[in-house]
C-alpha cells in the first residue's frame, strides 16, 4: 500500500508543477530548486548513515565475531602454515625487531570459491588476538564519485577505534572479493573504481609498523590475475597465499570436522566419501554432511548411513532429483548412454566407476559418478585420450545400438573438445608446441575432428566387444534406477568370463 501511494505521489507532483507553470502561469522554478535541495540533503544524510555501516556492523555497536582457531579449519595445511608464519611477524614483536624485520601490511588469499578464505581471515584475528573487521568489495562502489574512497577511510578508522576501545594491540581488516575495487586500471571511465583503489593504496601506505594499534589487511579474491600491479607489489600485499581445493587427505579432515555434531552409523567410511568427492571445496563438503543429515531425518533414521552420504554427494554435484517423466524408449536410450560411459571408464581405468544412475538430477537425465583412485594434477597424453574416450562412450553406445546419436551427447562433446584444447595448448598433439592464440578456427576444427574421430573409433570398437554387458546391465538399471560400482564391475567380470569360456569352447 505504501509503495502504491509513493508511485501516485511521484506521478502527481510533476504533473501539478507543470500545470501551475505553463497553464496557470505561476513561476514554479524557485520551488523546484528548493525541492531539489531538500532531496539532495536527504540523500547526503542517508549516505552518511550508510557509511557508518561497514561489513554489516554499525559504529558504536560492534558485533564480536565468534573466535575461530586454525585447528577448526581442515584441508588447508600448507595455506595455514604460510599464514601462521606471516602472522608471527605481528605476534613475536621482540624477535622480529631483533632481526630488523618489517611486519607485513597485507596478505592476499587467492583461490576458488568455498575453499575457506574467510575462515582463515577470522582464524588470523584469533591467532593474533586482534579486532576483526570485515567488509565486501561491493560495499565500497557506488554510482556517486567519492563514496567508495570515503568508505575505505571509514573502514580503517573504524578498525583503529575498535582496537583502541577493546584495548587490543592490533586489528585485522578483511576485504572479501577485493578484485571489485582492486582491478587493473586501464585509463577508462571508471573514475569511481580508480578513486576507491587509490584510497586503499594510500591507506596501506599509511600503515606504519610502529603505530599502535597495528593494522593488518587481508584480502580475498577468486581472480588474482585481475588485480592491479600497484596493489600486489611488496610493501602492500607482501604475502600471496594460494587457498586451493583440498586433496583427499584434506577432504577427509574437513568431513570429520563437520561430522563432529552429527550421529554417524558405525558402517560409515568417511575415507571413501573423501575419495568420491574429488574436486569438492570445503563449502561443498560441509553441504554434503548437512544434506546427508537432512536425508537421514527425512527417513526418520537414528543415524546417518553411508547411503545418505552417497545421496548427498549426488545432490551437491548434480542437484536435486526432478519430476520429469520420460518414455520407455527414452529411458532405455539414456540407460545405454550412461552404461556406455561406465563401461568405457572401467575399460580405460578399472575400478573408477562409483555409481551409474538413471534418475534425473538437474539438467541431466542420468549420470555416472566416477571414483578416482588418486588425485591427479599432471596429465599425460595417454590419460587425456582416455578421458576423451570416456566422454565419448555415451555417444558411441547410442551409435552401437541405435545407429545414431541424440542431443544428450552435447555436454559430452563440450567436455571432449575442452580436453582437446588442453592437449593442443600443452603441446601434446601432432602440432607440437604451439601458441593456441595463433590457431585459426579452421585449424582448430581440423585438429579437433582428427583427435575426436580417432578416439571415437577406438571406443566404439572396445564397446562392441562388450555388447552383452549392456544387455545384462540394462535390465537392472531400468528396474532399479541405480547400479552400484561394485555390482556393475561384477556384471562386467562375469560377462568377460562367460565370453572367455565361449571362445575356449569354440576353439576346442
Amino acid at each position: 500500500m505504501r509503495n502504491y501511494i509513493k508511485e501516485i505521489a511521484l506521478g502527481f507532483f510533476p504533473v501539478l508543477i507543470l500545470f501551475l507553470q505553463f497553464i496557470v502561469g505561476l513561476n514554479m522554478i524557485p520551488l523546484v530548486f528548493f525541492m531539489a535541495l531538500v532531496v539532495g540533503l536527504l540523500y547526503v544524510v542517508r549516505s552518511r548513515g550508510n557509511l557508518a555501516t561497514i561489513g554489516g556492523e554499525r559504529k558504536g555497536k560492534p558485533r564480536a565475531a565468534a573466535p575461530l582457531s586454525f585447528d577448526e579449519i581442515g584441508g588447508q595445511e600448507r595455506a595455514k602454515q604460510e599464514l601462521v608464519e606471516a602472522l608471527d611477524f605481528l605476534v613475536q614483536e621482540e624477535r622480529i625487531s631483533k632481526f630488523g624485520i618489517r611486519p607485513l601490511k597485507g596478505i592476499l588469499l587467492a583461490g576458488p570459491p568455498g575453499t575457506g578464505k574467510t575462515l582463515l581471515a577470522k582464524a588470523a584475528a584469533t591467532y593474533t588476538d586482534s579486532v576483526y573487521v570485515a567488509a565486501s568489495g561491493s560495499e565500497f562502489v557506488e554510482m556517486y564519485v567519492g563514496v567508495g574512497a570515503s568508505r575505505i577511510r571509514d573502514l580503517f578508522k573504524e578498525a583503529r577505534q575498535k582496537a583502541a576501545k577493546a584495548d587490543k594491540g592490533s586489528a585485522v581488516i578483511f576485504i572479501d572479493e577485493i578484485d571489485v575495487i582492486g582491478g587493473k586500471r586501464d585509463g577508462g571511465q571508471h573514475k569511481e573504481y580508480d578513486q576507491t583503489l587509490n584510497q586503499l593504496l594510500t591507506e596501506m601506505d599509511g600503515i606504519h609498523t610502529t603505530d599502535k594499534p597495528r593494522i593488518l589487511l587481508i584480502g580475498a579474491t577468486n581472480r588474482k590475475e585481475t588485480l592491479d600491479s600497484a596493489l600486489l607489489r611488496p610493501g602492500r600485499f607482501d604475502r600471496h597465499i594460494t587457498v586451493d581445493l583440498p586433496d583427499k587427505k584434506g577432504r577427509d579432515h574437513i568431513l570429520r570436522i563437520h561430522a563432529r555434531n552429527k550421529p554417524l552409523h558405525d558402517e560409515v567410511n568417511l575415507g571413501k566419501i573423501a575419495e568420491e568427492s574429488f574436486g569438492f571445496s570445503g563449502a561443498q563438503l560441509e553441504s554434503v554432511m548437512n544434506e546427508s543429515a537432512i536425508y537421514a531425518m527425512r527417513e526418520e533414521s537414528e543415524a546417518i548411513s553411508q547411503r545418505h552420504l552417497s545421496m548427498a554427494i549426488d545432490k551437491v554435484m548434480m542437484g536435486e532429483k526432478t519430476d520429469r517423466e520420460s518414455t520407455k524408449e527414452e529411458r532405455e536410450r539414456v540407460a545405454l548412454h550412461e552404461l556406455g560411459h561406465a563401461i568405457a571408464a572401467e575399460l580405460v581405468r578399472p575400478g573408477s566407476v562409483s555409481q551409474v544412475a538413471l534418475s534425473p538430477r538437474g539438467q541431466a537425465l542420468g549420470y555416472v559418478r566416477h571414483n578416482p583412485q588418486q588425485d591427479h594434477y599432471l596429465y599425460t597424453q595417454e590419460f587425456l585420450e582416455g578421458q576423451i574416450m570416456i566422454a565419448l562412450g555415451g555417444a558411441a553406445a547410442e551409435e552401437l545400438f541405435y545407429g545414431g546419436r541424440s542431443t544428450g551427447s552435447r555436454g559430452d562433446f563440450d567436455q571432449a573438445m575442452s580436453i582437446v584444447r588442453s592437449m593442443v595448448e600443452s603441446g601434446l598433439t601432432e602440432l607440437g608446441i604451439i601458441d593456441g592464440s595463433m590457431m585459426t578456427p579452421d585449424r582448430w576444427a581440423t585438429i579437433t575432428r582428427s583427435i575426436l574421430d580417432e578416439q571415437m573409433d577406438r571406443i566404439k570398437q572396445m564397446l562392441a566387444e562388450h555388447k552383452k554387458v549392456f544387455l545384462h546391465s540394462l535390465d537392472v538399471l531400468v528396474a532399479e534406477e541405480t547400479l552400484g560400482g561394485d555390482r556393475f564391475r561384477s556384471l562386467l567380470q562375469n560377462n568377460e568370463a562367460a565370453s572367455d569360456e565361449q571362445d575356449q569352447m569354440s576353439m576346442a
